[in-house]
């Protein structure tokens, strides 16, 4: 993982954020379920395949990413965090990641593609509970974590907005995320299972 090196960074910059949810009340769960419904938005423009909703998408799994900080910081600030916050938390990201995905898949037609991309990224993220409820720890190792995610999937719709044709074997930007998504994916979740095996 990369971008969870800068989380002390984008705490600083939450700030103005999580007063701006304060002051209108929201709750960091009707956050998280804000953030969620970006991502639906997000995996419908994608669908699209077209440049202008390339871009849409793009901004709303910016959004996805960046309110997902803020429930988490809204939650501590009003000490409010509890197990059940931080369990709707997790749902909702699998199933936000889940609706990117389903997007990108649906705008490129290539469904075992957007399958074995999916499947991937889901492997990872339970590998890290699973080994958590075997009392373990939670387990975040691996080279993409979930902001890294989000970052490629946000710059991916940016690039495909501007050049959507193929670049490699016949798969053009998006289609290139699925294969690094199913790829990585599967190792990461075959690293943490080692690992885990290793320590029990």
């Amino acid at each position: 993982m990369t971008l969870d090196r800068y989380r002390s960074t984008a705490n600083r910059l939450l700030r103005p954020w999580v007063t701006a949810a304060a002051k209108l009340g929201l709750s960091p769960d009707q956050v998280s379920v804000l953030a969620f419904g970006l991502a639906v938005a997000a995996g419908v423009a994608f669908a699209a395949g077209e440049p202008r909703f390339y871009v849409l998408g793009a901004l709303c799994v910016f959004l996805n990413g960046w309110f997902d900080l803020v429930d988490g910081a809204l939650a501590r600030r009003l000490s409010v965090a509890s197990d059940g916050g931080d369990f709707l938390d997790h749902v909702l990201d699998r199933y936000a990641d889940i609706a990117i995905l389903a997007g990108f898949t649906a705008g490129i037609g290539a469904y075992a593609l957007g399958f074995a991309a999916v499947t991937g990224v889901l492997m990872t993220s339970y590998l890290g509970t699973q080994i958590q409820a075997v009392g373990i720890g939670r387990e975040y190792g691996g080279v993409l974590g979930r902001a890294d995610r989000l970052a490629l999937m946000g710059a991916t719709g940016l690039v495909a907005a501007v050049y959507p044709s193929p670049l490699v074997v016949g798969q053009n930007v998006v289609g290139l995320l699925l294969v690094l998504f199913a790829v990585v994916g599967h190792l990461t979740a075959l690293q943490r299972f080692l690992g885990a095996w290793s320590d029990l």
